[in-house]
């Protein structure tokens, strides 16, 4: 198990965001909010001029969910190829929104999408990352059974990122569903194997243990409270923080 290398903010210089596609809702019951998608890509753009290299991984569940496909008769396979082309399609909107908003961005993806975006390579993520491009890693791992979360991890310690920031609907990681629960409470820092034991649903298991297993330390936050991408990646506002 390698140690925990969680550095103070200020010394954060690379950094993976990782944001559900239901995050691009907002108000919405599916596909993508304009306003919503502005506002993100705004907090992104604001991190990037920082000076920080940032990478990101959004899921697909506002498109779909290869998981919740296997229940009907689509087999687990073909819903999660479904669900990686999911993801590239919310890759390719949030580039295109940076662009805009006149930060530069790059879609790498884990399958084969040639007319649309690069293949994903550790040599050429690392060189647009270096020269100060958001790279937006699409199609999860590019295998079934792997969840976004999980290809979120691989990505950050393949680019030897500082932190993952992980934005949910809640500000942080509770004893239980805040939602649920009213007297749920949070924790200010919680260890990856705490986090495993006791099932806090930061993550799948996958993800936490390779997070674990890397020292690499997860930062959970709101996305939904406008600001605090940013207000997290100085080390202010309110997370918890995953580190062992």
């Amino acid at each position: 198990m390698a140690p925990s290398t969680l550095k103070p903010p200020s010394e954060w210089r690379r950094l993976l965001l990782k944001v559900s596609g239901e995050a691009l809702m907002g108000d919405s019951a599916f596909g993508i909010s304009q306003p919503t998608l502005q506002r993100i890509s705004q907090e992104i753009v604001e991190v990037v001029n920082s000076g920080r290299e940032v990478g990101l991984v959004i899921g697909g569940g506002n498109f779909l969910r290869g998981a919740n496909l296997a229940l009907t008769a689509v087999d687990r396979v073909a819903g999660d190829q479904m669900g990686m082309l999911a993801t590239v399609m919310n890759a390719v909107a949030v580039a295109a929104q940076l662009r805009a908003l006149g930060t530069e961005a790059v879609v790498l993806s884990a399958i084969d999408v040639p007319v649309i975006c690069d293949r994903f390579t550790h040599r050429g993520a690392i060189q647009h990352m270096a020269e100060g491009r958001v790279v937006l890693f699409a199609a999860g791992t590019g295998h079934p059974f792997f969840t976004t979360d999980t290809a979120a991890v691989l990505r950050a310690v393949e680019m030897g990122c500082d932190a993952l920031l992980k934005g949910t609907q809640v500000d942080g990681v509770y004893t239980a569903d805040p939602n649920r629960d009213p007297t749920a409470t949070r924790y200010e820092r919680v260890g990856h194997q705490e986090a495993l034991s006791k099932n806090l649903g930061v993550m799948d298991a996958a993800a936490i243990a390779l997070a674990r297993d890397n020292g690499l330390p997860i930062v959970v936050f709101s996305i939904q409270d406008a600001g605090a991408l940013p207000r997290v990646a100085r080390g202010e506002g309110t997370s918890t923080i995953v580190a062992d």
